[in-house]
């Protein structure tokens, strides 16, 4: 059998469609962020990065770093083993205590990134719990789902944000099974907002817990960075919350907070947690120190809101179909994962500009998007070459008269 010719006719298949994925081959430029070096067969060019899910650009900021090279000069490279078994270190401990105490909850547990946690976290539940039905927005982020399916147990999935809907299914399920919500706060391609109090409430009439994905939102909103609960003043509804140190914290790695209960079954039960090299000191010192930093500054958050609502303001201005998210996320809609694509080589080749088309199975068919992500460090400058470039592209392209 010719495995090879399998795997090729399968990638040529995604080509025809065009979603076959290019990585783009980047340095970030330290202290220059949003600024990055773009290296092709053809050299080297300076590009400017509109796609990065460093929101707030932590990933360069001089608290981190600092923290960083002292964990490495300190501790060295890797963490020497799993949690269980050697790598549990001081800045483990001690950044677990500080995510704990941003969402209010009595424990929390680090994983080696987000997708990871919603998986161990979920499938776990969904184990542990005799008889659970876990109940999910449709919209939910793909690990919540692998979560879900691995948990191997009852699932219904509601309409998005959809409460009439989620209280039919509640209502139908037996009043004695143990019962699980699992949704998001911001929806990352549409940028769209949970309606987070009132799910709770829903949930805990019908004896539910509540599983809440914070990942775009922590750090982002809400007084200390604890995300739209804390914003909303629901996060003590919440009886689980996931989050990621991807993003706004500027590193990688994800974690749980809950109850000292339900933390010590994931960290007990989760082959994905159990079986896993831990997360390297210098990542947690550098995400420590972010995550403290983000608990007492506000200018950083401030000045992220008016720039992605400028973004906005200037792409409808422009007569671009930009979707006006209620949240930080700036999606321009394109339709056609062709197009998409073509404007985002067109963006990156003629103008030095970094964004990545967003097509099936991330957003459904037919809403293929370009997503942007201004940072506090994408001044007027940068934005209005944007649009100018923007509006370029789409006219030579053509998606205007598709659509």
């Amino acid at each position: 059998m010719d495995y090879d010719r399998i795997f090729a006719d399968r990638i040529e298949g995604l080509k025809r469609e065009g979603r076959y994925r290019v990585f783009a081959d980047i340095l970030r430029a330290r202290g220059r962020f949003p600024h990055a070096t773009l290296k092709t067969p053809e050299g080297e060019r300076e590009i400017v990065v509109w796609c990065s899910n460093d929101y707030l650009g932590m990933g360069q900021h001089a608290d981190v770093i600092a923290a960083m090279e002292g964990a490495l000069s300190g501790a060295g490279a890797g963490s020497g083993g799993t949690r269980n078994i050697s790598g549990t270190t001081r800045f483990h401990v001690e950044l677990e205590g500080e995510l704990a105490d941003l969402h209010g909850k009595e424990a929390a547990l680090l994983c080696t990134s987000g997708f990871v946690a919603n998986e161990a976290a979920l499938s776990t539940l969904g184990k542990i719990l005799p008889g659970c039905i876990i109940f999910s927005d449709a919209l939910n982020h793909a690990s919540m789902i692998e979560g879900i399916r691995h948990a191997g147990c009852e699932k219904h999935v509601f309409r998005h944000n959809d409460l009439a809907h989620l209280e039919e299914l509640l209502r139908a399920a037996p009043a004695g099974r143990p019962k699980v919500v699992a949704f998001e706060s911001v929806y990352s391609m549409d940028g769209d907002i949970a309606p987070i109090g009132a799910i709770c409430d829903l949930a805990r009439k019908y004896g539910a817990l509540t599983y809440l994905d914070e990942v775009h939102a922590v750090g982002m909103y809400g007084a200390r960075g604890g995300g739209i609960s804390e914003r909303d003043g629901v996060q003590d509804k919440v009886d689980i919350i996931e989050g990621t140190l991807a993003k706004a914290y500027g590193l990688v790695g994800g974690y749980v907070a809950g109850s000292a209960a339900f933390i010590d079954v994931v960290r007990s039960f989760a082959p994905g947690f159990i079986f896993t090299t831990s997360l390297p000191p210098v990542i947690t010192a550098g995400a420590l120190a972010s995550v403290r930093h983000l608990k007492v500054s506000q200018a950083e958050r401030e000045r992220h809101q008016e720039r992605a609502a400028t973004l906005k303001h200037k792409l409808a201005e422009a007569g671009l179909p930009v979707m006006m998210s209620e949240s930080h996320i700036v999606p321009v809609m394109v339709g056609d994962p062709v197009r998409c694509k073509a404007l985002s080589d067109a963006l990156l080749t003629d103008h030095g500009i970094y964004v990545q088309p967003i097509n099936y199975p991330t957003v459904p068919r037919g809403t293929e998007r370009l997503r942007f992500t201004p940072s506090p460090l994408h001044d007027d400058g940068l934005m209005d070459r944007l649009v100018e470039a923007l509006g370029d592209v789409w006219t030579r392209i053509g998606v205007a008269d598709a659509a």
